[in-house]
Order: C-alpha cells, then structure tokens, then sequence
C-alpha cells in the first residue's frame, strides 16, 4: 500500500491556524487535520472521495475548535 495524491494546505477553522493533510490510500481517501503550533492532531475522516473526506474531518475539527476556549495572554 502506497499513499497517492497527497496534499497538505494551511486553512483558519473558527480562528485557529490548521494545516489539512489528504492523501488516498488503494481506493479510500484519508484526511487529517492537525494545529499548525504545535501540530497536535485534532481530527481525521475517510471517504470515497477527497471532498468528502476533507468536508467531514473539517467539520469534526471545526465543531472541536469552537469549544475550545481562549484565555488572553498575559504579554
């Protein structure tokens, strides 16, 4: 098995910086979506097609980040 069709772009979900990472592996697409600082992955999905991956793993993650709360720094 073989990754295939990679690719990797940087995006903002509900204010945070994330990178998303798809990649298609024998006839199943693969997608990841991880914090840009300090790469922690926040979600991931598989679909029969790179939209649908991306379009679920984006929506785990957005629904993920917009609990998420922010404290103001302290600078």
């Amino acid at each position: 098995m073989k990754a295939e069709q990679y690719t990797r772009r940087s995006i903002d979900l509900a204010g945070w910086p994330v990178n998303v990472e798809t990649y298609r592996v024998d006839a199943v697409y693969h997608c990841t979506i991880s914090n840009v600082d300090p790469g922690a992955r926040i979600a991931r999905a598989d679909g029969a097609s790179r939209d649908e991956a991306e379009q679920r793993a984006i929506e785990k993650a957005t629904r993920y980040l917009s609990q998420t709360r922010r404290f103001p720094s302290g600078g």
